[in-house]
């Protein structure tokens, strides 16, 4: 064999490796599963996109350092999934993506939450770029002018209708008269979970209707996933997958029990200032993920409504809370701006972009 001919040959074996190393990382990326990682002390992260002073739209509940908060650890974690990288977020990319588009969070205060951080992740992209903020009602719009991009929020924490009748406050399970506002969105982030279970004064309703009964009260979680089928049954319905992209915000979880993450001497989140180690949390997902998984994956039928799955790397996440730095009370269930809900915006950004 000639020596000419032997080149060939390694030039064609040496190609042929280097299309298949380029096909398997390719695929491993498709394959990766970006919620499932761990948290890593680093620089990098969604929560270095944007300090707290160069944000002037955090509300103050969120706003745990400019509340007091001296330790500034909790922002130097990075989430890490296991077998590939997130890239970072660039929020002029995703302003020219969804040029002269509306963006809408549907849900209760965590939906804000994740809100109020896609807004500051964008505006520090863009820090001159002329913006205007309206509130009516429950819709709070912020309009990136320049751009015509519109980030929305429709306060609605059951999707469901909360209506007000002869006999008090109904909760109506099987009604979405709400959802008109939802239509025409370029992008739609559902979230429920959080009132489900609230009762005594913080509880806005007075009866549960479903099938024409009215009911006094249910177990909630019943409650929850009947709610859950109605709004499958409004987006099979009403929403067209070649227009609207659909997500689910997933399950945040509260910090009040110690117990939860092998510490049971802590009452609340109050003085955690890291995550729990490891992957797995020790307290187990809660049963408001198995309902809400089920639901998407067995009663949507014409529509991709994809998870953000953000349960499980958000339960690691016990020192993420305002605790005492919010507004006075304790709270463990939102989130410190800049924090966690960043990274839940990272991966957003991930799904939709790259």
């Amino acid at each position: 064999m000639s020596s000419s001919v032997l080149i060939r040959l390694v030039i064609i074996v040496i190609s042929i490796n280097i299309l298949l190393l380029q096909w398997g990382l390719t695929n491993a990326q498709k394959r990766c599963d970006l919620f499932e990682g761990r948290w890593v002390l680093s620089s990098g992260g969604g929560s270095d996109v944007y300090d707290y002073s160069s944000c002037p739209f955090i509300q103050k509940e969120f706003n745990c350092i400019n509340n007091g908060r001296s330790d500034h650890l909790y922002l130097k974690y990075s989430w890490q999934p296991h077998s590939c990288n997130l890239s970072r977020f660039d929020g002029v990319e995703l302003l020219k993506r969804y040029k002269g588009k509306s963006i809408m969070f549907v849900g209760d205060s965590l939906s804000r939450n994740q809100w109020l951080s896609l807004i500051c992740m964008l505006y520090t992209a863009v820090p001159d770029t002329k913006y205007t903020a309206t509130t009516s009602a429950d819709l709070s719009t912020f309009t990136f002018t320049e751009f015509g991009v519109k980030v929305m929020l429709d306060h609605s924490v059951y999707l469901v209708d909360v209506v007000k009748e002869a006999k008090g406050r109904i909760l109506k399970l099987d009604s979405i008269k709400g959802g008109k506002r939802w239509l025409g969105m370029d992008m739609l982030i559902f979230n429920t979970w959080h009132w489900w279970n609230r009762r005594g004064p913080t509880q806005p309703w007075d009866y549960i209707e479903v099938g024409g009964e009215l009911y006094k009260d249910m177990d909630r979680v019943v409650a929850f996933e009947k709610a859950l089928n109605t709004w499958a049954n409004w987006v099979d319905t009403n929403i067209d997958p070649t227009i609207t992209k659909v997500f689910f915000q997933g399950i945040s979880p509260s910090h009040y029990n110690g117990s939860a993450w092998n510490e049971p001497g802590a009452k609340s989140c109050v003085g955690q200032k890291e995550p729990v180690l490891g992957s797995t949390y020790p307290g187990g997902l809660p049963a408001a993920l198995t309902v809400l998984k089920k639901v998407i994956t067995n009663k949507i039928k014409k529509v991709r409504v994809e998870l953000l799955d953000v349960t499980n790397l958000s339960l690691l996440r016990k020192d993420g809370h305002p605790s005492i730095y919010g507004l006075g009370a304790m709270d463990c269930s939102h989130w410190c701006l800049p924090g966690v809900p960043d990274t839940w915006n990272l991966i957003l950004y991930n799904l939709i972009i790259l």
